[in-house]
């Protein structure tokens, strides 16, 4: 199941961001995704060929909703895990970077699939953490089936609350990539590994450039 609904959940997921300007009292979590289920299908309708055409624009649109709240660099050092502490403050913000283009410009055009309705956003159970809580989902799949999704959330120090990581029915992204991460450093080095994420994340433009270009 999850190779099958990830193209669409990742792009939901790099999405997790203010399409809609922050309102004055911090947003709780299922705010949060309510919201951008309401608004990513607004922000696509009506754009979708121009988009297509597009790529670099289409990784422009996801890089505005994306960053304001998704925490990136949290995501990636649960990622890298005891590979974290080893590596330099540099090293780790390379590869955060190279972390999230990668993954972006992968599954840029799944978000052109998405349309409002896909999510659904389940009451909340229990109280909400200081600062950390799951909002439960629904993805609504082109057959009609869903499956649950899940998004962790953890409360900044700034206040804010920020998704980190995805679970499809039960399996934690984060938690299915360390383990992939983990394997090629020691294979490795965490360099290399981030030099091909880089080399990756420009690979999926191109090719996305050429289909468009062959179409």
């Amino acid at each position: 199941m999850l190779p099958r609904t990830f193209a669409l959940v990742a792009a939901f997921l790099w999405c997790l961001a203010g399409a809609a300007p922050a309102l004055a009292d911090t947003p709780t979590p299922d705010q949060v995704v309510q919201g951008i289920a309401d608004d990513l299908g607004k922000a696509i309708e009506g754009r979708r060929e121009e988009l297509k055409r597009d790529p670099e624009q289409l990784i422009k649109l996801i890089d505005g909703l994306l960053l304001p709240h998704f925490d990136i660099d949290y995501a990636s050092i649960l990622v890298l895990g005891q590979n974290a502490r080893s590596a330099t403050p540099a090293q780790r913000a390379r590869f955060a970077k190279a972390f999230y283009n990668s993954i972006a410009h992968r599954y840029a055009e799944g978000l052109l699939n998405y349309t409002r309705g896909r999510v659904r956003v389940l009451p909340t159970k229990g109280d909400l953490s200081d600062k950390r809580t799951i909002v439960r989902t629904q993805v609504v799949l082109d057959d009609g089936k869903t499956v649950a999704v899940d998004y962790a959330f953890r409360k900044t120090r700034e206040g804010e609350w920020k998704a980190y990581d995805v679970i499809i029915e039960g399996i934690s992204y984060v938690t299915n990539y360390r383990n992939q991460v983990s394997a090629e450093i020691a294979k490795s080095s965490l360099d290399a590994l981030t030099l091909r994420l880089e080399t990756q994340g420009e690979k999926a433009l191109e090719a996305m450039d050429k289909a468009q270009q062959d179409g």
